[in-house]
């Protein structure tokens, strides 16, 4: 005799049993809840996207991740894996402004990894590359044409960068074409933030040192606060993102005469 089917849930009974479960646990998978609801993938994917837009969860890649009040201050491995595509573009769109001969700074985090990344891509004589980051430099490090100069200072493993007097130091005596800036909140009102005041501090004199200033940052980052301010919108050039931005926020950011390219 054949299984009768269960009856399919309501789209918004689904959301709520899909916040149930993450109350009790840190993570889903797209996959998992396929499963558990008999539905196909891409409803489970428009079941998170509209839960992360709504600030209940965290959409990260093939699944997503549970709330909490520290969420914008989450290791790197779990950040690496939260809009991964949009960091990959904007990776792409970035690299593709470095010259050949000149020195850039780039500044901790995962879409600033992702430059790193095409940087071995280039066609390039030579290049000098500042950084604070542990895992950026790894990316670097083995380039032949690349220069890599590390700054010292204090690390903080929740981002593998280094910040503080000595790093702070360091920098002050450097110049820099191009800075390539992540930042964890983006508000045209407020500024660039990020949670670690430290970090901010060194991120401010990274922007004092360049001759440009380039804010790399997915949608997400839009709209969003933090801690510490880093400095005013209009302390950057540009500012790169992707496509999920609001046509409200690109127009506030360009009233303030920052390029906004989408990648």
């Amino acid at each position: 005799m054949a299984k009768k089917k269960q009856p399919r849930l309501l789209v918004e009974e689904r959301r709520r049993r899909i916040m149930e479960l993450m109350e009790s646990q840190e993570r889903v998978t797209v996959e998992e809840l396929v499963t558990r609801f008999g539905v196909s993938a891409v409803t489970i994917r428009g079941d998170l996207d509209a839960l992360a837009g709504s600030g209940s969860l965290i959409r990260s890649h093939g699944g997503a991740l549970k709330r909490t009040e520290a969420v914008e201050d989450v290791p790197i491995a779990v950040k690496e894996t939260l809009h991964h595509a949009e960091k990959v573009r904007i990776g792409q769109v970035a690299a593709r402004m470095i010259r050949d001969g000149e020195t850039i700074l780039l500044d901790s985090g995962t879409t600033t990894a992702e430059i790193a990344r095409q940087i071995r891509t280039l066609k390039l004589q030579s290049l000098n590359v500042i950084t604070n980051a542990l895992n950026i430099a790894m990316e670097v490090a083995t380039i032949p044409f690349v220069r890599l100069i590390m700054i010292g200072g204090i690390l903080r493993q929740m981002s593998y960068s280094l910040a503080g007097p000595p790093a702070e130091q360091t920098l002050r005596q450097v110049h820099a074409d191009r800075l390539f800036l992540g930042v964890d909140g983006l508000d045209p009102d407020i500024g660039y933030m990020t949670p670690d005041v430290l970090e901010a501090q060194l991120n401010a004199i990274m922007i004092q040192v360049s001759r440009e200033v380039v804010v790399v940052a997915d949608s997400s980052k839009f709209q969003r606060r933090s801690l510490s301010v880093i400095g005013p919108i209009d302390a950057a050039h540009k500012i790169i993102t992707d496509g999920g931005v609001s046509p409200e926020a690109v127009v506030a950011v360009r009233d303030r005469n920052v390029e906004v390219i989408i990648a």
